[in-house]
């Protein structure tokens, strides 16, 4: 199929929706859905045509495969409304070609491109009424794909299941955060699945988490899974130092995701005049950085949350306190690129698409 799909995309509507229960003015993060979801699968070989059909449960044999080999990939994506009414996306072809690499990594059929595009304009059309227009809140949309084929043998499944559903949701997180460097524990390995949005990324990051949430912290900051001397990711996002007036951030690998987030962050700074520095940065730098006066800010950046600023980072049982600033970089990129998605300022780099 082509981009002619759009008109071919069957729409079955609710006969009940849940629009009027919603207060849209107190959203939390990803946890009130919309009324309809696109729907795809691949079956004998092909990916058949996609539909948006009412939000629902979906039935499953208990030998789907996703319950036993964990074939499951996801993308994180937004859609925006301004004053006009009009909606917009950001990047949505990355996210699409991120969900192919992911989706490769797990032999996972690709998708075609329309099926994304043109699915995901068809569902946003239809539920256009569900993308909020209160001051930072958003449509959350959760594309995923997972292996609903049957058998216990170890293998690809020889079926699977592409759903887009979405969520109007408010702030990912409020306010600053405290986050725990990891000595023990790693998100991911070389030649592993780091840089794929795979399920199982973020299920083995649960426990180490929550380790550190006894402590009193909100998230981990990852380390290398070597010797745990270079910080790599925060939590679920990517993370960003500043020391002095450079801006620096891990480069991408086999264990660290390419943030779409990360990538505008970059490209921001830079039109902005900040020095940025894309190379290893290793625990011992942002500690003597911290002693010394010289770190000024750190924070992690991702869809969800586009900007969480960091207060207090741990480390072997000291927490260092980061300094309050009135020029951070962090409130000036997150006002940059959120002005972009929601059409308040002009788009030099062409990241803003609308529908």
């Amino acid at each position: 199929m082509t981009q002619s799909l759009l008109q071919d995309i069957k729409v079955t509507k609710t006969e009940n929706s849940k629009i009027s229960q919603v207060d849209f003015n107190n959203l939390s993060f990803g946890s009130t859905f919309s009324d309809h979801m696109l729907v795809c699968d691949y079956k004998n070989g092909t990916w058949e045509a996609p539909e948006v059909i009412p939000y629902q449960p979906i039935s499953l044999d208990p030998s789907s495969k996703i319950f036993h080999y964990g074939q499951s990939i996801f993308e994180g994506m937004k859609a925006y409304k301004d004053e006009n009414g009009d909606v917009f996306l950001f990047r949505p072809l990355d996210n699409f070609k991120r969900l192919n690499i992911s989706a490769k990594r797990l032999a996972i059929p690709e998708l075609p491109e329309a099926f994304f595009m043109e699915g995901l304009k068809t569902l946003l059309e239809v539920d256009k009424n569900w993308i909020p227009t209160t001051q930072g809140s958003s449509l959350y949309i959760r594309p995923f794909v997972f292996a609903s084929g049957k058998g216990f043998h170890a293998s690809p499944a020889d079926a699977y299941k592409f759903i887009i559903a979405t969520a109007p949701s408010g702030s990912y997180f409020a306010g600053k955060v405290k986050v725990l460097i990891e000595e023990k524990y790693s998100r991911s390995a070389n030649g592993g699945v780091g840089y794929a949005k795979a399920g199982g990324n973020y299920a083995g990051q649960f426990y180490p988490t929550q380790l550190a949430v006894a402590k009193g912290y909100n998230q981990v900051i990852w380390t290398d899974d070597n010797k745990h001397e270079y910080i790599e990711e925060a939590g679920a996002m990517n993370i960003f130092v500043r020391i002095n007036d450079s801006l620096l951030t891990a480069p991408t690998n086999d264990r660290i995701l390419d943030g779409i987030t990360r990538k505008s962050i970059i490209e921001i700074a830079k039109q902005e005049g900040i020095n940025v520095e894309v190379r290893p940065i290793s625990v011992t730098e942002v500690v003597n950085a911290a002693k010394n006066g010289s770190l000024k800010e750190m924070f992690g950046a991702g869809t969800a949350a586009v900007i969480s600023p960091i207060s207090v980072f741990g480390y072997q049982g000291t927490d260092y306190t980061l300094p309050e600033l009135d020029n951070d970089y962090a409130s000036s990129l997150k006002k940059r690129i959120t002005d972009i998605q929601y059409n308040r300022s002009e788009d030099p780099f062409g990241w803003r698409i609308k529908l």
